[in-house]
């Protein structure tokens, strides 16, 4: 019997549980003489009819091999099923593999679009990104442990420079002034008097104080103003990898500089317009520089600063933070803008706010007082 025939005939056995003889030849005795089983049996002398000739033997080898061809054909194609099911289980999308937002104060209302402009900003790296930003209750924390924490407005109007009778008068007009601020039933334009009415009368009541300007570091210092978690790493990145900082706020610029400096990050790649101090030759508060910034007139603001986005042409990529429905007029002065991510932070108000507020943004965090996002983000980028 030939190697091959052997194999089929072990395979026949194996696959169908029985043993079959030798087929084809008789079974001869070492001395060439019939062995004595055969001669009992007398089956083996002739060369005629066996219990299954070679011609079954290998129908049902063949038979047998295509079972275990089938068989094993239908393992593989299990396995590649299975691979293909991981493979499209596996994260393809660069929002998928940031665990920053997977936290639930993570709100997007078109994923596939933030991930399309996230890609857009690694594409063109540090050499394309500039930031653009506001700073109260931006960069700065809205609250902490359930308690509010001061804006740049706040420290002064609460610091031991400034009376008691003004600072019950600044609390009444932030009383009567910030619900319309925050109110999702009005305008921006109908909200624009108010903020300039606004800001005039706190303005003129701080210039009353004659608030003198080497006690600003010490009212800074003793102040509860607190940066958003995560503030070095992402203040420290920028200045490492050379990226403009446009901070643009409608609070005081003087207690402003004063909060990132005291906190180590006020680098020379920032640059700071806001409502600066005017003081006069004995450091005495006389007025307010420049056109009046206030929530709602970052538009104007930024036309005016035209010049400043002009020089930084080739930064054609931006993200942009903000906390209010205002902020997103502030990269309007930027002269070709490629991608912009629109980062806006809720913090109160948000289920009367949340929808506008997805509506407006690229993504929303909800009263959370960290910059994890943004940070991861930064790192994907640069």
């Amino acid at each position: 019997m030939s190697l091959v025939q052997s194999d089929y005939s072990r395979s026949v056995s194996t696959i169908f549980g029985c043993v079959f003889p030798p087929v084809g030849k008789r079974q001869l005795t070492q001395t060439g003489r019939d062995s004595p089983s055969e001669q009992r049996a007398g089956r083996w002398r002739n060369s005629g009819p066996t219990v299954m000739d070679r011609t079954a033997v290998v129908k049902v080898g063949a038979a047998a091999s295509a079972s275990v061809c089938a068989l094993f054909g239908g393992v593989v194609l299990a396995q590649y099923i299975v691979a293909k099911k991981k493979r499209a289980g596996k994260k393809t999308r660069i929002i998928e593999m940031m665990p920053q937002f997977e936290k639930t104060t993570v709100h997007m209302k078109d994923p596939e679009r933030v991930e399309q402009i996230i890609c857009g900003l690694i594409k063109g790296g540090a050499s394309k990104l500039q930031i653009i930003t506001d700073f109260d209750m931006t960069l700065s924390k809205f609250a902490v442990n359930g308690k509010r924490c001061p804006t740049c407005h706040n420290i002064i109007d609460n610091c031991k420079l400034v009376t008691d009778d003004c600072r019950q008068k600044l609390l009444q007009l932030m009383n009567k002034y910030y619900p319309i601020e925050i109110d999702p039933h009005l305008t921006m334009e109908e909200k624009y008097p108010f903020m300039v009415e606004w800001y005039f009368k706190s303005h003129t009541l701080l210039v009353e104080q004659r608030i003198e300007k080497d006690k600003l570091a010490e009212v800074v210092r003793e102040s509860d103003a607190a940066l958003r978690d995560g503030f070095e790493q992402f203040f420290d990145r920028l200045q490492q990898h050379n990226v403009p900082v446009f901070i643009y706020s409608a609070g005081l610029g003087d207690v402003l500089e004063e909060i990132i400096r005291q906190a180590g990050v006020y680098h020379p790649n920032i640059k700071v317009v806001s409502n600066f101090m005017d003081f006069d030759e004995n450091g005495v508060l006389k007025g307010f520089k420049g056109e009046l910034i206030h929530v709602y007139n970052k538009h104007d603001g930024a036309l005016r600063n035209t010049e400043y986005f002009k020089q930084l042409r080739e930064y054609c990529n931006i993200i942009l933070m903000g906390d209010s429905l205002g902020d997103l007029n502030m990269a309007d002065g930027v002269p070709n803008v490629e991608n912009i991510l629109k980062i806006g932070f809720l913090n109160d108000k948000v289920e009367e706010r949340l929808d506008k507020y997805l509506d407006s943004y690229d993504i929303v965090l909800v009263k959370d007082e960290t910059l994890e996002v943004p940070n991861a983000i930064l790192q994907k980028v640069l």
